[in-house]
């Protein structure tokens, strides 16, 4: 009797443990089916990404090619209805027979997103500065741009020039080209920037290591018209200037160096310049300062500088252009609401601040009409960069 009580039990467990491998066996094939389901639906997904990732590329190759095309039409519908033509470049006697190494229309092709900014260009060909003085210089290391006016009887210009110019070795020379612009609006001035240049520097004008470039009139928008105060109309008028002076520069060197005509160059500037950019700056740097002093001694990747024309041609009529060159890092790197304090700790990432300082501002005589200018440099010791940058 309890033998066969035994085996009932033994049957009974057996039975069990059938039903529960085969409910198991179930849920398991019921799973795998499910996860397969799955995998199909993320596969779908995948697909459907793919697809809106193609349309989307699609799209956007559409809406640029429409844009280049209404900007052709703009340029030849407006410039066709222009009473005059514009000639440029103007060559002075020792370019002739000089091709200037680029074709002309190829070289005012970056000028032309000007008209979208200042509307009043439309109605003008194809854009582009004087060349006065130039031999053309093109895969130079640095593009140094001084843009300079009249002060009246005071004049730092040439002091300027014999500073940068001096206290450059042959060999740098080589590897830089010195970009002086006039407005061509004060025909006396230029007339004796130009014979300056030609007499002081002529060595330089013969090896391409000066130019000398003018911004026609018509390149200004009619400020007298704004209601605007005259010294901001010359804080108008200065950022135009700059642009024009950044675009024409930057096909010709790596980097651009901003400068303004009453300024003293340390000793060995360049060498140390180039020796901090190449040897010791972060590979992230978007602007190095090399002097403290509103917009003298930026230094910029000369890839870099329509992105900076843009957002001058934007603002122009709102703020000097050293405030806006402040604000295009709040723009580029500020969150919604990130305090400025915190922003501003980010921007040394790549904004670098070199000390001590390569240039000192002395023009007391400001080129805005009506002002003097003591602003000089302070004396700092220590050069701010990234905390994995070694100091120089």
């Amino acid at each position: 009797m309890r033998t066969k009580q035994v085996n009932l039990l033994i049957a009974l467990a057996a039975f069990m443990l059938f039903g529960f491998s085969c409910f198991c066996i179930s849920r398991m094939t019921q799973t795998n089916s499910q996860l397969i389901n799955c995998r199909n639906h993320v596969l779908e997904f995948k697909e459907s990404l793919m697809r809106l990732k193609n349309s989307s590329e699609h799209n956007r190759k559409d809406l640029m090619k429409a844009l280049s095309q209404l900007k052709r039409g703009v340029t030849q519908g407006e410039g066709s209805s222009r009473t005059t033509e514009r000639n440029y470049p103007s060559l002075s006697a020792e370019e002739e027979g000089d091709t200037l190494g680029e074709n002309v229309t190829t070289i005012a092709d970056r000028f032309e997103d000007m008209k979208f900014f200042l509307p009043h260009l439309r109605k003008f060909g194809r854009l582009y500065p004087n060349v006065i003085i130039g031999k053309g210089k093109k895969g130079a290391s640095f593009a140094l741009g001084i843009p300079t006016v009249s002060r009246g009887n005071h004049s730092y210009l040439t002091s300027t020039l014999n500073y940068v110019i001096s206290r450059m070795t042959s060999e740098e020379a080589a590897e830089a080209v010195v970009i002086v612009a006039v407005p061509e609006n004060n025909e006396d001035y230029l007339n004796s920037v130009v014979k300056m240049i030609k007499k002081k520097f002529s060595w330089h004008v013969q090896m391409g290591n000066i130019e000398l470039i003018t911004i026609p009139t018509f390149f200004y928008p009619n400020l007298m018209v704004t209601g605007d105060t005259q010294l901001k109309r010359s804080y108008m008028k200065q950022a135009l200037e700059f642009c024009v002076l950044m675009l024409y520069a930057q096909p010709k060197a790596m980097y651009y160096l901003q400068l303004e005509d009453d300024i003293i160059a340390k000793r060995m500037f360049f060498k140390e310049m180039a020796n901090y950019v190449h040897n010791t700056a972060p590979n992230n740097w978007f602007l190095i300062e090399f002097t403290d002093v509103g917009f003298i001694g930026k230094l910029f990747r000369s890839e870099d500088l329509p992105s900076f024309v843009h957002f001058f041609l934007m603002f122009y009529q709102v703020k000097p252009i050293d405030l806006l060159l402040e604000d295009i890092f709040v723009v580029k790197l500020c969150e919604t609401k990130e305090s400025y304090e915190d922003c501003k700790q980010r921007q040394h990432e790549i904004r670098i601040q070199y000390k001590p300082s390569l240039f000192q501002h002395v023009g007391i005589h400001s080129s805005f009409p009506g002002r003097n200018q003591f602003l000089k440099v302070r004396h700092e010791n220590r050069t701010s960069v990234p905390h994995h940058v070694s100091e120089t």
